[in-house]
């Protein structure tokens, strides 16, 4: 036992090495091993780095390559991968833009964008119903049903809310020339992400697509999912208007092929 609690002692001494050079060297390293440690340590950073920069193209040219080194050293270094492979590194990188580039938050959401289109690409293949489908499926339902429904989207689809055009980013991104538009946007809006085909997409919709999107993927039944849209104390007018509304949503993400299945 004493041998594996040494062994495990070392490991996470050299890791220390790795991830910070300010760590006092292990017990019996010398200036020999300190210059050996710090050729590794720099391979090992830029290899993340260089990682992160292949998941994170638009925001790395959106933030330009030294603010952009130093967000993803700085990730690296309080963010040390646990996973077996470089593909998870990127994971909470959208945090630690928001904490570095707080003046600037559209940087936080376009990260996000970049990781959930990686995540959306590599989630598990379904095919996504379509409105024939929901409509025969639905073709009996009555009151009861359609309050007791629940919706399942494509795996690896994502909403969040944001106050900044990402589609005008994402296009400018992709021009030769980067000019940056006045993105901002006068009142928080939403982005759904999900995989279309053999591609992952994106579109903007309202700030209530988001939250509406949230609710059913965390199993909101849709009678529910209305009267959360019209609010507490609301009335028969209101809630009415709140289920138009949450309809043409459904009939939205169906025509864009963000649903994957329905149920009671």
């Amino acid at each position: 036992m004493s041998e594996f609690q040494t062994l495990a002692q070392r490991q996470a001494a050299f890791m220390a090495q790795v991830l910070d050079e300010e760590a006092p060297l292990p017990t019996g390293w010398t200036a020999r091993h300190a210059a050996g440690i710090a050729v590794y340590r720099g391979n090992y950073r830029a290899g993340l780095v260089e990682a992160l920069k292949n998941s994170f193209e638009r925001t790395a040219r959106w933030v330009g390559d030294d603010a952009f080194q130093r967000a993803a050293a700085h990730h690296i270094i309080t963010h040390p991968p646990h996973s077996w492979t470089l593909d998870d590194v990127g994971a909470g990188f959208d945090g630690t833009c928001a904490e570095l580039f707080a003046n600037d938050p559209e940087v936080e959401e376009l990260a996000w964008l970049e990781w959930a289109m990686l995540e959306a690409f590599t989630a598990a293949n379904v095919e996504p119903l379509d409105a024939a489908r929901f409509a025969s499926l639905t073709a009996g339902f009555g009151d009861a049903e359609w309050a007791g429904l629940r919706i399942r989207f494509l795996p690896g689809a994502a909403a969040r809310e944001v106050r900044h055009d990402l589609r005008a980013i994402w296009n400018v991104l992709g021009e030769d020339v980067l000019e940056y538009p006045d993105a901002a946007l006068d009142a928080p809006a939403s982005v759904l992400v999900w995989r279309e085909g053999e591609r992952s997409t994106f579109m903007m919709g309202s700030a209530e697509e988001a939250r509406a999107f949230a609710a059913l993927d965390a199993g909101m039944a849709y009678g529910d999912l209305c009267l959360m849209l019209a609010g507490d104390a609301a009335s028969d007018d209101e809630v009415e208007q709140a289920a138009m509304r949450a309809g043409t949503m459904l009939g939205r993400w169906l025509g864009e092929g963000l649903i994957s299945e329905v149920g009671l």
